[in-house]
């Protein structure tokens, strides 16, 4: 049974179609790759998967559950996280403090109860040297890094990372690859969106493409970039 499965998701702002009959599906422990040119819908279809935006039709499937009309909460509980392309922690809370509040909140559980599951996070994203610094006075790497941990803190069996590797350079990519490849290798589902392709296909099993809201490919990804509509919409190479 896949861990998320969307069929003809579909949405629009008035005359602006931003998602046009979305189907694919994601097996448990998959790492799922994203891309498609800027505008193409790849935020907004995390917003509808994780609920910040209400779907116009089709359905969303979680976990062997319909989450179509169920709140971010209640997907968040459900083991679905998620980071965002801008970072926004709490920043005059430490790094450990964003976790605790990201864990209690996310799993529902008293702060004394996963107290030993972030400061294991802080390990794993290689923040334990920053564990009592505030957020607001990390460098961009970190906040990055502290974006993942707060997913991990809510123990998402399914996470959505946007464009987490935007704005790095080449040895920081490298670091937060080698850090979600470990997260993969735990068994967690991951969906990527990103523009750093080499970082993307380090992880990713498959590539899905975007244009325009409208899916126009999904397979492999040597598969899908060798593709003369991938090359001509998301590349702007003539084919």
């Amino acid at each position: 049974m896949p861990i998320l499965e969307l069929k003809s998701v579909s949405k629009s702002f008035g005359a602006l179609i931003v998602a046009e009959g979305v189907s694919f599906s994601v097996e448990p422990g998959e790492a799922l790759g994203v891309i498609g040119p800027n505008g193409a819908g790849k935020s907004t279809l995390f917003n509808l998967i994780n609920g910040n935006l209400k779907v116009a039709g089709g359905s969303i499937q979680f976990d062997g559950r319909d989450v179509t009309h169920t709140p971010p909460m209640q997907r968040c509980l459900a083991g679905m996280g998620r980071t965002f392309q801008i970072p926004q922690p709490f920043e005059r809370l430490t790094a450990y403090e964003n976790l605790l509040v990201a864990g209690a909140f996310g799993t529902r559980q008293a702060e004394a109860h996963v107290v030993d599951l972030c400061a294991d996070i802080l390990v794993e994203t290689g923040l334990i040297a920053k564990a009592n610094v505030a957020a607001g006075s990390l460098s961009l790497l970190e906040r990055k890094r502290l974006e993942l941990a707060r997913a991990l803190a809510t123990q998402p069996k399914l996470l959505l990372l946007d464009e987490i590797a935007g704005g790095l350079t080449e040895g920081e990519c490298r670091q937060l690859v080698a850090t979600i490849k470990r997260v993969h290798q735990r068994g967690v589902a991951i969906i990527w969106i990103e523009h750093v392709l080499h970082a993307l296909t380090a992880v990713a099993e498959r590539l899905l493409v975007l244009n325009f809201g409208r899916v126009i490919g999904i397979g492999a990804a040597d598969a899908i970039m060798a593709s003369s509509d991938v090359r001509e919409i998301y590349l702007g190479m003539e084919v």
